[in-house]
């Protein structure tokens, strides 16, 4: 079965709702794509009842604190598991070359030299660049340069056993760069700040964020079949999933998904 398991929605601030991550898993494995920003990323696996053990590939798609601290906390859990013999096989954590600096960079100075050690042994930081493709598991992925605003950051497009087309846009507005990727995908990732009618308050566009609206538009344009909105503000939690849908649904005539944390959708 292909689902996307929701591990957290929210945005860098978000105390109501995990930062935005997500697991996507096929058959034969699966992808980690970011991990929060702490060790909140336990808890989050703990409750979608994924195992440390059965992640072997993780997608880091920029330095950013909400998408990269989680990383540390993993690979703190997963070394010790791989030195008593828990963890079989290699932990993958794919990246472009900043963000690898950054993770050895960070591993080097916060965790135990005992810990470190399994860090290019059997924990592999992988280098990627743009357009380069990896198999991973059973899915071929794309991983593509956003052209960022602000700091360097990686997308992905994920072609399942399936043949369907799973495009995460990571957090930053869709650049038309990366239209071969998007266009006509069956599944859409993309960062919705806040609600259009809402900008005033939290000033998406200072951000280098998106609209509900902005992304309906997008998806309607691009021509994809399924847009699913993340990354958001948290302070309308309870009315969400209905408002974001409605306003992306009044520009885009495909299926418009706003997961909660946790929310698991078969693709």
């Amino acid at each position: 079965m292909e689902q996307l398991i929701m591990l957290g929605t929210g945005n860098a601030m978000s105390t109501r709702c995990y930062n935005t991550c997500f697991y996507l898993s096929t058959p034969a494995g699966g992808m980690m794509v970011d991990a929060g920003g702490g060790n909140g990323i336990f808890r989050q696996l703990h409750r979608a009842h994924i195992a440390f053990e059965q992640i072997h590939h993780l997608f880091v798609t920029h330095c950013h604190t909400d998408h990269i601290l989680g990383v540390i906390w993993l690979i703190r859990k997963i070394s010790p598991l791989l030195h008593r013999g828990f963890y079989h096989g290699t932990f993958t954590i794919y990246c472009h070359n900043e963000v690898k600096d950054a993770l050895l960079t960070m591993c080097r100075i916060v965790l135990p030299a005992k810990i470190f050690k399994a860090v290019g042994e059997d924990i592999i930081i992988k280098e990627v660049t743009d357009g380069q493709q990896c198999q991973v598991d059973d899915m071929q992925v794309t991983f593509f340069d956003i052209g960022s605003t602000k700091m360097k950051q990686f997308g992905c497009d994920a072609l399942l056993p399936s043949g369907k087309h799973v495009v995460c846009l990571g957090d930053e507005p869709y650049n038309a760069r990366n239209a071969r990727y998007a266009r006509g995908a069956d599944w859409l990732l993309c960062e919705a700040f806040c609600l259009y009618k809402d900008r005033a308050a939290f000033r998406p566009y200072e951000k280098h964020h998106s609209t509900a609206l902005d992304a309906g538009r997008l998806a309607q344009e691009l021509g994809v079949h399924n847009l699913l909105l993340y990354h958001t503000e948290d302070t309308h939690l309870s009315t969400r999933k209905q408002d974001y849908t409605a306003e992306a649904a009044s520009v885009y005539s495909g299926k418009v998904w706003v997961p909660c944390d946790l929310e698991v959708i078969d693709l």
